[in-house]
């Protein structure tokens, strides 16, 4: 098992019960390194200071706020840490919501909560009682010297956890929608109908970062010396002039089909193929040249 990043106490009432934090979810994503381009070796950053027009140090740095264009206030580092929280080892319940009231665009990170063995019977408990009534909990806990309202809600046979993003982080956005559009009936009826032509069941391993496998591809036909098709570019798309008529054409397209072909349809046209040495110039790698060393 993956080591936890938090581990102390969960409370309610007066129940507590030793829990561990665990990571639940990670983007992965391919990263490259700058080169330089006329030998490959790998470039560094460095801190250049544009008033003593020199490179400098990371010891010779503060870190600053910038309260007005090009003004700053100074933080010294023993100021941080006098308003640091604490990591403490107990998470407090402070109050329980009906879960169809908190939108997802709160959920920030995401964690498995998992009981230790003296804490199983009553973390099943609390499980099942959220489960049974809809709610989600909202506690505060303190990890990593940060201090985090999460929400605690059942998931599978146990809880999961989702640090919160506060009100003033989600980014307000008015009259984006179109609730004062009026739609006709016979529309509305067709478009349910294409829904659930394209309904399924929730298959999340069906969806992939074709971009990233792309990327993989790419990268390993270089070091073999060969190349990747090009991926189809979708066409140019015209306004809709009669949304009833598209509507129909849509559904028409969908006679016949599951929504898993469609997944793999748009899937299968994103994809990369592999292109044999023999179709292109020949090719290797770029290769880094060894350094030479100095003369004694």
């Amino acid at each position: 098992m993956a080591a936890s990043v938090w581990s102390g106490y969960l409370t309610f009432g007066l129940i507590s019960l030793p829990v561990r934090l665990y990571s639940g979810a990670r983007g992965s994503r391919i990263s490259f390194h700058m080169l330089h381009k006329t030998d490959l070796s790998r470039v560094k950053q460095q801190l250049w200071c544009p008033e003593d027009q020199r490179v400098i140090e990371r010891s010779e740095t503060v870190k600053g706020y910038e309260y007005r264009k090009g003004e700053y206030v100074v933080i010294e580092p023993e100021e941080l840490k006098k308003i640091e929280p604490k990591t403490a080892k107990a998470m407090e319940i402070l109050q329980f919501v009906k879960a169809e009231e908190v939108d997802p665009i709160y959920f920030e990170s995401s964690y498995y909560v998992a009981a230790e063995d003296a804490g199983k019977r009553p973390y099943a408990l609390l499980a099942r009682a959220m489960r049974e009534s809809g709610y989600m909990a909202l506690a505060q806990l303190t990890m990593h010297n940060r201090e985090y309202t999460v929400f605690l809600r059942p998931f599978k046979d146990g809880l999961a956890l989702h640090t919160m993003y506060y009100a003033d982080e989600v980014r307000a956005m008015e009259n984006f929608g179109t609730d004062s559009i009026e739609v006709k009936d016979a529309e509305l009826k067709v478009a349910h109908q294409l829904i659930s032509a394209l309904a399924d069941k929730f298959e999340p391993e069906r969806f992939h970062d074709t971009y990233e496998e792309n990327l993989r591809k790419l990268i390993d036909a270089r070091l073999e010396g060969k190349d990747v098709s090009s991926v189809e570019r979708p066409g140019k798309l015209a306004p809709v002039v009669d949304l009833m008529d598209a509507l129909r054409q849509s559904l028409a397209k969908m006679d016949g089909k599951k929504s898993s072909d469609v997944v793999s349809a748009a899937r299968k046209g994103s994809e990369v193929q592999e292109i044999s040495a023999s179709s292109v110039p020949k090719k290797g790698p770029g290769r880094a040249k060894p350094k030479r060393g100095r003369a004694a």
